[in-house]
């Protein structure tokens, strides 16, 4: 594992690093494999949710922003508000749960072969971390998902599709693990997420 500086960060904060996985060439091969399995399963049982972007065909990642100011310009237009709450899960990656995934996984009736082929290329995993001329020991990893991997921007989303969808004045914009919530109303008071936050959004756009 090797940590690579995220840009314009500080050198000296162990925080500005983001730790990546390098496999050989058949452990790629065998990722492209699975991905392509993952994908097929996924697409043809339309798996995922319609406000889910990235990491899938006609959902690229900057259609979700255009969306967002696309609403907003258009609720100007008819003299609404818009307020949002993004969230970002910290480390979502290196702190998945693993069994938790698998039993989602399960629940969507993936087929057993992909699941069995995921739980054994995510279990029993062993690590080295080096930075500079610096190798750690060895260390299993109890949950998370590799950073790099191609299987886990498409599995992560999976994981946190069952989303709760919200009400009729309240919008979801998904993009793996980044989450953001938008609501639209008349009047700033009614500008209230229920079951995120108990006041006044923070982000209003008048």
């Amino acid at each position: 594992m090797i940590s690579i500086l995220k840009p314009g960060k500080d050198l000296a904060l162990p925080s500005s690093y983001r730790p990546i996985s390098l496999l050989g060439s058949i452990g790629k091969l065998f990722e492209k494999i699975l991905l392509a399995r993952i994908l097929h399963e996924v697409s043809e049982r339309g798996l995922t949710q319609d406000k889910q972007f990235g990491f899938r065909p006609r959902h690229s990642t900057s259609l979700q922003p255009a969306h967002l100011i696309e609403k907003i310009t258009r609720n100007f237009g008819k003299k609404r508000l818009t307020g949002a709450v993004f969230i970002d899960v910290a480390k979502a990656l290196d702190t998945l749960w693993i069994d938790g995934l698998l039993y989602k996984l399960m629940l969507l009736n993936f087929r057993s072969y992909i699941v069995h082929t995921i739980s054994s290329y995510l279990r029993g995993r062993t690590f080295e971390a080096s930075f500079h001329t610096a190798t750690s020991s060895r260390c299993g990893m109890r949950a998370g998902m590799a950073q790099g991997a191609l299987n886990s921007p498409v599995l992560l989303s999976q994981y946190v599709n069952n989303i709760p969808s919200p009400s009729h004045h309240i919008e979801l914009a998904l993009y793996a693990d980044d989450t953001a919530i938008i609501a639209t109303s008349c009047k700033p008071t009614l500008l209230h997420l229920p079951g995120v936050i108990h006041q006044r959004p923070s982000t209003v756009v008048e």
